[in-house]
């Protein structure tokens, strides 16, 4: 039997004395043994061994004190001896997001606690049950932000925590200097009319001012909100409507614009923050950082350390919002335990190092509005003590690697764009080499992507070529990336192509997918050094487990995850949290996949961007793409075709630089694609020329690329039969990507309407891929 008694100074749970089994797990009648649910839990005590999972640590004694109560209600203890047979999901018809009004808002928080309804919440106010474990880290004590941070600055106060280069210096506050700023900035927020459960909205590229604002936010009693740099004023307003918001903060001239625009129709907005440049005009209401970091000067530490002491950790206190591809965005809502418990447990799981032991370094670049970079660049570090630099705004225009150069940060993370340019970038600088040059550095990638291949799967062996290969070849490029001193390089929130996986590899760079979603508080399954897979995201974080639901006989289907990291709701959304969030608390990603022999996780499609042939044939789009350009390396996107018709098509991008200001597509090619067309006899530079002129070199060698992929289809339902080459290549300021670079296929048909629908006017299904040329 499990005891626990609450002790409300600390929200320390001790020696059990009530018991929750997991229950509501039911079987539904109209369904076969096909469709049972299988799951894995990978949280045994073996592998948590291996993690140096430790006894919980002593409680941080706090200097503020902290009266809370926390219910029995509040905690949710998982079984590990529990067998899920098969659970169903709550559908329910897609509401309009109504306009929220301002008495919506006007609200007083009630004198006691509201009562803990369940696993999930829409409310701003809810609270949740925690999904606690038994035993192993899935039991570790619940923790507010404002815990997690003091018990940081216990452990690594005098230690650097941000790094901000600014006149060529870097500028550095330790954690016990960053904890008083987020102090500071609560107290500001307070005076400035902060309610509680309200949101501050941060819309910037990254810097200490992002971070302070954020952690503040939430030691306030807000929620901390981050908006996307690239949202248009429309989009910001329905951001900081639907949170509440009675506070922005913007990074300079340009999206205070933005939010200038729309000011009329926030009623809640109180005040707005610039904190990255001076004001060019006094406004009411409109603060320079400055002056923000000093209006709270007057609010007494007492009551702002009233309002901690009335957190909980399974309160929200984070508002992520979706970045809408498929629809208007939703406001995942993320707990102090979300965050506190994740940081935790991924941080444990990759063997992060904490500062006393050896301090990592990480560069903070990819936008803080996403979950990914929040847990990377904000959560992990305080947990671990970690030194977080930021990176310059024009970071991905090219300045980025001059940012790894000088920092060369011990982990590293790029969506796959990133890496994609890199390798691009290389390949470019190669192909420039002397011929002897080359010669060596195909050896050494040969060598490299043999050896990491049987090491990847369980072999120790490292060959004296492959030890000469790294002194002649890997050190260096690392050295040149900057990337000498990582040891954790990974890649997520987007696919990434094997071709890329398999380049890096070659070099002895290994790059490891991660998976996750904002609804997962950013990871689930992450790959390792001692455990990966090409094309696999890796294996779940001890302490989550995941179920294939309704697998077909190849093991796909949907991926759902169970854990602590296990959102509370979509704000003001309860249909849409019901059709995430079943029946017996699993969260449904939407995503497909299916597990191999070992347990690691391989993503196949999404079922929403599944295509249904007129002959009722399910196709999953992103294999086929990543196939064509992996056959075809001049092509930058492929989006597939073909929903409700009679044969498959497909549109495609040629690869070319890109604005450096605006990041719009330009039409001069990249040098790699431009050597491709040299080495096929072709002298275009530019897409204009290949598409004008439907060079007949480049067109035979996409047909034959496609060709090859319709060759190992397994159906001739899953064979593009045509294709055709748009003008311009996708890109976020076109719309056709969202902000962490995923294909927003609904807006991409319906800008190329006209080219699809060509695609279908003959009656007849092509017997053959000749007809391309035509297209």
């Amino acid at each position: 039997m499990l005891h626990i008694l609450l002790v409300s100074a600390s929200l320390k749970i001790r020696d059990a004395e009530h018991m929750w089994s997991y229950r509501n797990i039911t079987k539904k009648k109209d369904c076969t043994k096909a469709e049972t649910m299988h799951w894995t839990m990978l949280a045994d005590l073996e592998t948590r061994g291996a993690f140096g999972d430790s006894a919980t640590q002593a409680c941080l004694k706090p200097d503020i004190h902290v009266p809370c109560e926390v219910s029995v209600d509040d905690v949710l203890v998982n079984s590990s001896a529990g067998i899920v047979e098969d659970h169903s999901v709550i559908k329910t018809k897609e509401t309009e997001t109504n306009e929220f009004q301002k008495e919506m808002f006007m609200f007083k928080a009630p004198a006691s606690p509201p009562p803990t309804s369940g696993l999930w919440t829409t409310q701003r106010d809810g609270e949740v049950k925690l999904r606690m474990d038994e035993r192993g880290i899935g039991s570790e004590t619940p923790k507010t932000v404002h815990e997690l941070f003091q018990e940081s600055v216990k452990n690594y106060g005098d230690y650097f925590a941000l790094a901000s280069k600014k006149n060529d210096k870097w500028i550095k506050f330790t954690y016990k200097q960053y904890y008083t700023e987020c102090r500071k900035a609560a107290k500001s927020f307070i005076k400035l009319g902060l309610e509680r459960f309200h949101g501050v909205g941060i819309l910037g590229f990254n810097s200490a001012e992002w971070f302070i604002a954020d952690i503040g936010a939430i030691l306030a009693g807000g929620f901390a909100v981050g908006i996307y740099t690239t949202n248009s004023p429309d989009a910001c307003q329905y951001v900081a409507e639907n949170c509440g918001a009675n506070i922005l903060v913007v990074e300079n001239q340009k999206q205070l614009q933005k939010i200038l625009e729309v000011q009329h129709k926030l009623p809640l907005l109180k005040a707005i923050i610039v904190y990255n440049e001076e004001l060019k005009e006094k406004r009411p209401n409109l603060y320079t950082w400055s002056e923000f970091m000093n209006i709270g000067n007057d609010v007494p530490d007492t009551q702002l350390d009233n309002i901690i002491a009335s957190q909980k950790p399974n309160q929200c206190c984070t508002l992520i919002y979706t970045s809408g591809t498929t629809g208007q965005p939703k406001g995942v809502m993320l707990s102090h335990d979300n965050i506190t418990w994740t940081a935790l447990a991924a941080g444990k799981y990759v063997q992060l190092t904490e500062a006393t032991v050896k301090q990592e370094m990480v560069i903070s670049y990819l936008p803080l509005s996403h979950v990914a970079a929040q847990m990377i660049d904000i959560w992990l570090p305080i947990k671990f003590g970690a030194q977080t630099f930021f990176a310059q705004p024009d970071a991905l225009k090219g300045t980025l690697v001059d940012t790894l150069r000088e920092v060369r940060p011990t982990a590293f993370m790029g969506v796959p764009r990133v890496w994609e340019k890199m390798e691009e970038k290389m390949k470019s600088v190669g192909s420039k080499s002397s011929m002897l040059r080359r010669k060596v550095a195909a050896w050494a990638k040969e060598v490299g992507l043999h050896t990491n291949l049987k090491r990847m799967k369980g072999s120790n062996e490292l060959p004296v070529n492959f030890r000469l290969a790294k002194q002649l070849v890997y050190k260096k490029v690392r050295k040149a990336l900057g990337l000498d001193r990582c040891t954790k390089c990974y890649t997520g929130a987007a696919p990434i192509t094997k071709e890329t996986v398999e380049f890096f590899l070659s070099l002895n760079i290994p790059v490891y997918e991660l998976y996750g979603m904002s609804e997962s508080s950013g990871p689930h399954t992450i790959s390792l050094p001692h455990a990966f897979r090409i094309t696999s995201c890796g294996k779940e974080i001890t302490g989550c487990r995941t179920t294939i639901y309704k697998p077909d006989s190849d093991g796909n289907g949907e991926i759902c995850f169970s854990g602590r990291h296990v959102f509370m709701g979509y704000l003001n959304m309860e249909d849409k949290t019901k059709e995430a969030i079943d029946e017996a608390g699993w969260l449904h990603s939407g995503d497909l996949g299916k597990h191999d022999k070992d347990g690691f996780l391989f993503i196949t499609g999404r079922i929403k961007e599944l295509i249904i042939t007129a002959g009722g044939e399910n196709i999953p789009p992103v294999p086929v793409e990543d196939a064509v350009k992996e056959a075809v390396p001049i092509i930058s996107n492929a989006m597939l075709v073909g929903d409700k018709a009679k044969f498959l098509s497909m549109l495609l991008t040629l690869k070319c630089k890109a604005n450096e200001e605006t990041g719009e597509p330009e039409d001069d090619l990249t040098p790699e694609a431009i050597e491709y067309c040299l080495k096929l006899g072709s002298k275009a530079t530019k897409v204009s020329e290949i598409v004008g002129g439907k060079d007949k070199a480049i067109y035979a060698a996409i047909q034959k690329g496609i060709s090859s992929v319709n060759e190992r289809a397994v159906s001739n339902a899953q064979k593009v039969q045509k294709w055709v080459i748009l003008e311009k290549d996708f890109s976020v300021s076109g719309g056709e990507l969202g902000p962490t670079l995923k294909l927003k296929r609904p807006v991409v048909a319906k800008m190329y309407k006209d080219q699809i629908d060509r695609f279908y006017t003959d009656a007849e299904t092509p017997t053959s891929t000749e007809n391309s040329l035509r297209q």
